[in-house]
């Protein structure tokens, strides 16, 4: 692993995948002070995760990596599926529907710019 590369994960949101997806392609390649603001001005359920994990993988760079806060981008930001949660609803004449409840592994990666 090189010396100027932070990353920060989280496991296990209660988040689909797919709604992660769309605020991360918000914040791909953007500069972390900026990416920051956009995550808190943004509308949807997935920023209130990204904005802490985000601010995990900048404090990461800092402490651990000795990086200059000020310096950081975004260089990489993926989601994939975690386990789904299966559920069942009761429907007409005792029968039921699944109901998938989908989960996300996000992981943040911020490099220092040169």
């Amino acid at each position: 692993m090189e010396n100027n590369v932070a990353k920060a994960h989280l496991k296990y949101a209660r988040i689909s995948p797919r709604k992660v997806k769309i605020v991360l392609d918000l914040i791909r390649g953007k500069d972390a002070g900026v990416a920051m603001a956009i995550l808190k001005n943004t509308p949807k359920s997935a920023s209130e995760y990204l904005v802490k994990l985000l601010g995990s993988a900048i404090a990461n760079a800092e402490h651990n990596n000795h990086m200059d806060p000020s310096k950081l981008y975004v260089a990489e930001c993926f989601v994939c599926p975690g386990p789904t949660l299966k559920r069942i609803m009761p429907r007409a004449k005792g029968s039921a529907d699944r109901i998938l409840k989908r989960t996300s592994h996000v992981t943040i990666v911020v490099k220092e710019r040169v």
